[in-house]
């Protein structure tokens, strides 16, 4: 029996998950060398570890895993586990196009391997610091609730770091939303009414007031004029501590995690004047962080308003 030319339909088909595998090759490829060319670059890679690597990975999983678990259970299939597993490598791969998805992960990596490593030097506990039971005991019942709330969310979030996932009703609403749009590219023309019918579950029970960013937010709100004293870390612990330097210099909370970096002291330094600290105070939160770091002199003259402006004019890209 002769054999099938090239044109045979039947061979065509049998071609074509050949074809996909080599494209999806050729794209991983295609990325080694900007990634070589960065790490190669750039000898400190405490930004780009192997264990941040790894987390933001299996955060964008846990992203994906979630969606997928909606999606088979809208469906009514008794395996949602299964349907996870079988496709959530390729929507996880999807999602590693947002930047904006992949900054929001890598910021919260950043913060947890800080808070691990202010456990580890001070003693300083992850979930409970000493300002948060302060603050839980307020005669201000609001900010106590918020306070209270906000323990309960942390300590989520230590739970979920430590397994490397994100659950979906921690992310701001706006990645939240985009997310969300992601997986609807990523079905495309495919988009079952199971998905539709996940999505809209999904959307109804999110709730960006309760998440932890939202709640860290209010407790710096609730302190009014008192919130200078969230930018002890020893005090305040590192998620509060964050949100504050954020809220009270103008900047993002990605961009304040960003600034305890090593080797971003300058503008860490910035940041503190620009929250309110006084020279003497911003060099010893520096010390704090960074123990070898030489804070600018610079920062004793310039005065608050001077170094919000120098950090509106200096913002990071993708960070907004």
């Amino acid at each position: 029996m002769p054999m099938p030319d090239a044109a045979s339909p039947g061979v065509a088909d049998d071609q074509e998950p050949l074809r996909d595998a080599l494209a999806r090759g050729n794209a991983a490829l295609a990325r080694i060398g900007p990634i070589l060319t960065h790490l190669l670059a750039n000898p400190d890679h405490s930004l780009f570890s192997d264990e941040i690597i790894a987390r933001v990975r299996g955060m964008c999983h846990s992203l994906a895993w979630q969606a997928l678990r909606a999606q088979a259970e809208a469906a009514g299939q008794v395996g949602s586990e299964t349907f996870a597993e079988r496709h959530g490598e390729d929507l996880a791969e999807h999602f590693f196009s947002s930047p904006s998805l992949l900054a929001h992960c890598h910021a919260l990596a950043l913060e947890w391997q800080l808070t691990e490593k202010l456990e580890v030097q001070y003693g300083i506990d992850p979930v409970l610091s000493p300002l948060i039971q302060e603050l839980i005991a307020a005669p201000d019942t609001g900010l106590a609730s918020a306070a209270m709330a906000l323990l309960t969310a942390q300590a989520r979030f230590a739970q979920a770091q430590r397994r490397m996932e994100l659950p979906l009703a921690e992310l701001p609403g706006d990645l939240f939303h985009d997310l969300l749009m992601g997986w609807r590219a990523y079905g495309g023309q495919l988009r079952s009414d199971a998905m539709i019918r996940a999505e809209a579950k999904l959307r109804n029970a999110f709730d960006e007031g309760a998440g932890r960013l939202a709640l860290l937010a209010r407790v710096v709100a609730g302190m009014g004029n008192t919130a200078l004293r969230a930018l002890d870390i020893d005090q305040a612990g590192t998620a509060l501590y964050l949100t504050a330097l954020a809220v009270r210099s103008g900047q993002s909370r990605t961009a304040a995690v960003l600034a305890t970096n090593h080797q971003q002291t300058a503008r860490l330094a910035l940041g503190l004047r620009a929250a309110g600290l006084d020279s003497a105070d911003v060099e010893r939160q520096v010390l704090r962080l960074v123990p070898k770091a030489f804070p600018p002199r610079e920062i004793a003259g310039i005065a608050a308003e001077e170094a919000r402006r120098l950090l509106a004019e200096s913002a990071l890209p993708g960070t907004a």
